[in-house]
């Protein structure tokens, strides 16, 4: 464990360990363990008149795959800010996927998606994406949520270059896009996901929540890596 410690410790400060496994941990869980629980029960269409005006365009799908680095990138820059701002930002992180999984279970929603030609590069990922994701767990977006996340998180952090901040932004915006013009979400799901973020934000900044985060992630800190950097 000290090897592991000393490894990660060189790329985020001890403290900001633990809060990025749980991040992943919980955000699989609750995606993986509601598409297994509620997969067979009935799920709502919530598209719109204004949804079916989004054109289909499939190469936006290289957005849609590729916030996956941009995801890791920010939340390792979150996760090396102070211990304060780690705790509030992942108290958020949290507390927004217990409300998803709450939706997910629910109010679960499915979506039309679009017949694919047979040829081409772009067909041809965006029928890989529709095998590996089913058209679940839809509302609010996660791929939303945490694209906001990543610009919130380091919005206003003199530490981080501004052209970094401002493109963090432009690429959340662009993600948001994508899901609409991959036809994996709608409207409704693109502004829930925006909004949870920026709820869960507020939320997590109240000391008396986020300290709760603090003395559960000192308690690991105290198990795993004996000590806290």
């Amino acid at each position: 464990m000290g090897r592991i410690r000393k490894r990660l410790s060189g790329l985020v400060p001890v403290y900001g360990i633990f809060p990025l496994i749980m991040a992943v941990t919980v955000n699989t869980a609750v995606y993986g363990g509601s598409r297994m629980i509620a997969g067979e029960w009935h799920h709502y269409n919530i598209e719109s008149p204004l949804d079916r005006l989004v054109p289909f365009w499939p190469p936006s799908v290289l957005i849609y795959l590729g916030c996956y680095l941009f995801w890791a990138v920010n939340y390792v820059l979150i996760a090396r800010q102070g211990k304060k701002e780690v705790c509030q930002f992942f108290t958020a992180d949290f507390l927004s996927r217990m409300v998803c999984l709450v939706f997910f279970l629910v109010f679960p929603t499915t979506n039309i998606r679009p017949e694919l030609a047979q040829d081409g590069l772009w067909n041809w990922l965006m029928g890989f994406v529709y095998s590996v994701d089913a058209a679940d767990n839809l509302f609010p977006s996660i791929h939303c949520l945490v694209s906001w996340f990543c610009y919130i998180g380091i919005r206003g952090k003199k530490e981080i270059p501004a052209w970094y901040r401002g493109a963090s932004c432009v690429m959340a915006v662009l993600v948001c896009i994508s899901t609409l013009t991959t036809k994996q979400h709608v409207l409704v799901d693109v502004f829930g996901g925006v909004a949870l973020a920026e709820l869960c934000f507020v939320i997590g900044k109240r000391e008396v929540v986020w300290r709760k985060y603090e003395k559960l992630l000192d308690k690991v800190n105290g198990k795993i890596f004996h000590k806290e950097e």
